[in-house]
């Protein structure tokens, strides 16, 4: 037996639109929005009482999705709520990496939407221009635009 895809990766959010709005100026396609609750939801990921809005984007390709979440039942939790989003080299989820044709353009485009430059865009031998920024939730966005 083995794997088929990988379906999408999730990401909790607090605010669902900003999350919406950030991934769409990133290039990502709207591919719609649902509420999730119910048993069903419930024995899937361990929690009692899940309501949660989800939406869903896809790549221009639509070969790769992420599914936005934002929980309003239980409440969403943090391990330290008052400290500053963890470094790039935390142990667990790193990041979400996407090809952008102008990479320039589009740090522009997400800083309108609260993006932050963690380093500086570098330069990868003769064939990538690279950086990481801060984006929904505190999660690290790479970018990678390739050099023809």
């Amino acid at each position: 037996m083995s794997i088929q895809r990988m379906d999408n990766v999730a990401i909790i959010v607090s605010d669902l639109d900003a999350a919406v709005s950030f991934f769409t100026a990133l290039g990502m396609e709207f591919e719609g929005r649902g509420q999730i609750e119910g048993p069903w939801a419930d024995r899937t990921v361990g929690l009692d009482g899940v309501r949660s809005d989800i939406a869903m984007m896809r790549t221009p390709d639509g070969l790769s999705k992420l599914e936005l979440t934002k929980y309003h039942t239980p409440a969403p939790t943090s391990t330290e709520p008052e400290s500053p989003p963890p470094p790039p080299n935390t142990l667990g989820l790193h990041r979400v990496m996407f090809t952008v044709d102008d990479i320039d353009d589009t740090i522009a485009r997400l800083r309108i939407h609260g993006a932050e430059l963690l380093g500086e865009v570098a330069q990868y031998e003769s064939t990538f221009r690279l950086c990481y920024l801060r984006g929904p939730a505190g999660i690290i966005v790479a970018l990678a635009e390739q050099i023809d």
